[in-house]
């Protein structure tokens, strides 16, 4: 196996630590963008599949899903996933880092200025909680949440408050009868689970197989739906 290099292409210092994209390079295997957060690993190019589970498994929950709010902007797949649907006419998309925004835009992530040219896309360089919180009761048909690896692996330590009763009811008042929220966890979560069917009642929690490093790994989706 060969020496794998990585080449810096971007960093910033924030309020909540550094925010870095470098290139994975090997002979073995195809260069790869990689996105850390306080020096925390949150997505690459090579396992996407999850990112767009996490957009197509919510959006076949709701007959029409019209405003979509995807909190955490990552590398784009979940919002272009999301944009896929015609059934979409609007993607609010909520991220706190408005470096990473600035890199979409810019073409430092070479795939970012195709996507975030969609005249559906709504950016809001913001905390989701704050987003959410701020929003009008019944705004959105589907809120998907991906700003950590889940609640077991957090970005920054004040993201804990996202898993718990009271911003879970936040997001609630802001769906829509008839739509859902949907978290993405690395890993099962049972008080995740405990806090969803506290706010929303019943609550599906799914199982997304990923090939990590020639192992076999799961990734998780928590669906809780808002009754009509």
């Amino acid at each position: 196996m060969s020496e794998v290099e990585y080449v810096e292409l971007a960093r910033v210092e924030t309020e909540r630590g550094d925010l870095v994209l470098r290139e994975r390079r090997g002979e073995d295997a195809p260069s790869a963008l990689e996105l850390r957060a306080n020096g925390v690993f949150v997505m690459d190019t090579v396992e996407i599949g999850s990112e767009r589970a996490l957009a197509s498994a919510a959006l076949e929950l709701v007959a029409e899903p019209r405003v979509v709010l995807v909190g955490g902007l990552g590398l784009g797949y979940t919002m272009h996933e999301v944009l896929a649907d015609h059934r979409v006419e609007r993607c609010v998309v909520v991220e706190i880092e408005s470096a990473l925004v600035d890199w979409m835009r810019d073409g430092t992530v070479p795939h970012g200025p195709g996507v975030m040219a969609d005249g559906r896309v709504e950016v809001v360089v913001a905390d989701v909680a704050v987003a959410l919180t701020e929003a009008r009761p019944s705004s959105y048909d589907l809120v998907l949440l991906d700003v950590d690896n889940g609640p077991g692996y957090l970005v920054h330590d004040a993201n804990a408050a996202l898993y718990r009763d009271p911003f879970l009811a936040t997001a609630r008042a802001a769906v829509r009868p008839g739509g859902a929220l949907v978290v993405w966890s690395a890993s099962a979560s049972p008080d995740l689970q405990a806090a969803l069917e506290r706010v929303f009642g019943a609550v599906e929690a799914i199982a997304h197989q990923v090939r990590l490093q020639e192992r076999d790994e799961h990734y998780w989706l928590y669906v809780a739906r808002v009754e009509r």
